[in-house]
């Protein structure tokens, strides 16, 4: 999973982001912090006005983030922010839960082998900084923190495949972590796979990680259809 970063295609020579990036940066930020919500329209021109830039970008961005999944297109309303649907979520928990406990397990390793100890410092860091959100409720804040702790486990793994297919699920999971609540027990459970990883034992590394994202999948849910 990357935090918030356009792919590689998009940065022309020179290392400038495109217009059509910085435009699908804009967008997607709108939608994961919930400023487009799900099913409401997007109309291209009054997104051009609201970023300042031409019809074009857009176009362009609209497009990526429909080929992403966080927008669908109707041929009666044009496009709109996908709704999830409840298979949606399932789906997205069932291919993330693997993958997520086989990158506790393989950063938890790398750190018994004494590699990456700034990575470890980074993800210790994250973790700190989501507690200070939540102490100060600052709710987007601590989803953002506890996005990027996930995000730096997968970096801590060391397995560039792994990380780039993270990556496609990186926006889906985010717009979830926003409408699921941050409850003192998800803060735990990261608080638990940290001391995990850090102890360098693979196997309460991933069992920690299995428990958390369960009971992530429970609490989306709960949020979005009021199961439970």
């Amino acid at each position: 999973m990357a935090d918030s970063k356009a792919a590689g295609g998009d940065e022309p020579a020179g290392g400038r982001v495109s217009l059509g990036a910085q435009a699908r940066e804009a967008v997607r930020q709108r939608i994961v912090d919930r400023r487009y919500p799900m099913g409401s329209r997007l109309v291209e021109r009054e997104i051009a006005e609201e970023l300042r830039m031409s019809r074009v970008p857009v176009r362009e961005a609209l497009r990526a983030l429909t080929a992403e999944g966080l927008l669908e297109l109707s041929p009666h309303s044009g496009v709109r922010v996908r709704t999830l649907e409840r298979a949606d979520v399932g789906h997205l928990y069932e291919v993330w839960e693997p993958l997520a406990v086989q990158a506790s397990s393989l950063a938890a390793r790398r750190v018994a082998a004494g590699g990456d100890p700034a990575g470890l410092a980074r993800l210790r860091a994250l973790l700190a900084r989501a507690e200070h959100a939540a102490a100060a409720d600052q709710g987007q804040r601590e989803v953002g923190a506890h996005t990027a702790f996930h995000e730096q486990i997968v970096t801590l793994a060391g397995n560039p495949l792994l990380a780039r297919t993270m990556e496609q699920l990186s926006w889906q999971l985010q717009l979830i972590f926003g409408m699921r609540e941050e409850s003192a027990q998800m803060r735990a459970q990261h608080a638990e796979m940290f001391r995990h990883i850090a102890a360098g034992d693979a196997q309460l590394a991933a069992a920690s990680t299995l428990l958390h994202v369960r009971d992530s999948r429970a609490a989306a849910l709960r949020s979005l259809f009021g199961d439970g």
